[in-house]
């Protein structure tokens, strides 16, 4: 089936809030060309708009919806302990002509998922459906890579780190790490911000796509997206009003605190924005 194929089909279901595979003609079938079609990136949950800044394809994400309303949770076989999830989106398995290192000890990587060679995925971590991680990127223990989400090439998702889902509504801006880019352990990117080509982000650094930014380098607030190669720490502002200075409450601020030169290494660059 064709991408074009595949549009008019999803574009066409009627109510698919009421969808099962057995009443709708031609949906099992679809739903397989979907998965390949996302897997060998075919068909993508994001996509470039013509200002350069990323959006949602409506249509992809509504057919990954439709693929959780159609199937009913079923036994996953193979899992110690067991397993039971919605039988449309089991975990990918991979073979040698994929390219990818899935090191062995609990991750997991959801049918629907785009995985370039070259990636290398540490345990636990998981992968959902619709997202897509670039080739040469690590994504080390315990990071969480959420649907529709876009992580370029050659990133490096340190330990724990989350990269937020955004699945519903089908209209909301995904969440995009740019290629190069550096998330230190335990830092995340949540509801829609878009970190860019070769920024990096201090471990513990929480992002969001209404969290107020504060650039210390060119003095300005940025919200929902990281500029390319600014590194961004923790920081901390005064909370306003008489009691909140009473009690020297402050709030959480993340700030650029530089940029990174075309030939500085991310680990040295976050290791002197930090002393």
């Amino acid at each position: 089936m064709t991408v074009d194929a595949l549009e008019a089909y999803y574009r066409g279901l009627a109510g698919p809030g009421a969808a099962t595979s057995a009443i709708v003609p031609g949906w099992a079938e679809a739903h397989e060309a979907l998965l390949e079609a996302l897997e060998s990136g075919e068909v993508s949950a994001t996509t470039r708009r013509d200002d350069g800044g990323w959006g949602p394809v409506p249509w992809v994400k509504a057919a990954i919806l439709a693929g959780f309303k159609a199937s009913a949770v079923e036994a996953i076989p193979g899992w110690p302990g067991g397993a039971r999830d919605k039988a449309a989106y089991p975990p990918r398995e991979f073979s040698a002509s994929d390219g990818v290192r899935l090191v062995p000890g609990g991750s997991a990587v959801r049918r629907g998922a785009r995985i370039e060679p070259g990636v290398v995925i540490m345990p636990p971590s998981y992968v959902n459906v619709g997202a897509s991680v670039g080739a040469g990127s690590m994504v080390d223990s315990h990071v969480l890579v959420g649907s529709c989400a876009r992580v370029g090439r050659n990133v490096h998702l340190s330990a724990g780190v989350q990269i937020g889902g955004v699945l519903e509504p089908v209209g909301a801006t995904p969440v995009v790490i740019g290629d190069g880019a550096f998330l230190g352990a335990q830092s995340a990117a949540l509801e829609g911000v878009v970190v860019g080509e070769r920024a990096v982000l201090a471990p513990g650094t929480i992002l969001s796509g209404s969290l107020v930014v504060y650039d210390l380098v060119l003095g300005r607030e940025l919200r929902g997206e990281i500029p390319p190669g600014a590194v961004v720490v923790p920081g901390s502002r005064p909370a306003s009003g008489a009691y909140a200075a009473e009690l020297g409450i402050r709030l959480y601020a993340p700030c650029i605190v530089k940029y990174r030169d075309e030939g500085t290494d991310a680990a040295l660059v976050l290791e002197e924005a930090l002393r």
